[in-house]
């Protein structure tokens, strides 16, 4: 195979419409703009979301709702993570949630959920902890302390 022997695929390479010459082209006098107006000059283009001054549909949309600056988020885990990611014995915080890559980030605090079972007997130190999953790790042999 030789340089000037290349060429592109098939159907992969599309010839340019070439507008304004002449009307025997199907593409002369207005050149696919239809008759005069803003639209049909050059450099026209509208705004996302423009409706031709009515009022567009994100104004017409009631608001609804607000968002809680002062609302505490929390970084949440299940059961079943803690019991595959720790040891009998280990205490698990959140510092020990980051380290092993359970968490990115602790954000205002962890929470911990009793979705699944636990086998092992752990110290839980977190912001705070469902009933079912406080529960499940006493009855496991651990304890659970609410910072």
């Amino acid at each position: 195979m030789k340089l000037h022997e290349l060429s592109p695929a098939e159907g992969s390479k599309k010839s340019a419409k070439r507008i304004g010459r002449g009307t025997a082209s199907g593409q002369g006098k207005t050149s696919g703009k239809g008759q005069k107006g803003q639209k049909s000059r050059a450099g026209y283009s509208r705004r996302p979301g423009f409706e031709g001054g009515q009022m567009p549909l994100q104004r017409r949309v009631p608001k609804r709702g607000f968002n809680n600056i002062f609302a505490t988020e929390y970084a949440i885990v299940n059961l079943t993570d803690l019991d595959k990611r720790f040891e009998d014995g280990a205490t698990v915080d959140a510092q020990s949630l980051v380290e092993c890559g359970l968490l990115k980030k602790t954000l205002d605090g962890v929470k911990v959920l009793g979705n699944g079972e636990i086998t092992k007997a752990l110290t839980v130190k977190v912001a705070k902890i469902s009933e079912s999953a406080k529960a499940k790790i006493e009855a496991a042999g651990g304890k659970v302390e609410v910072l």
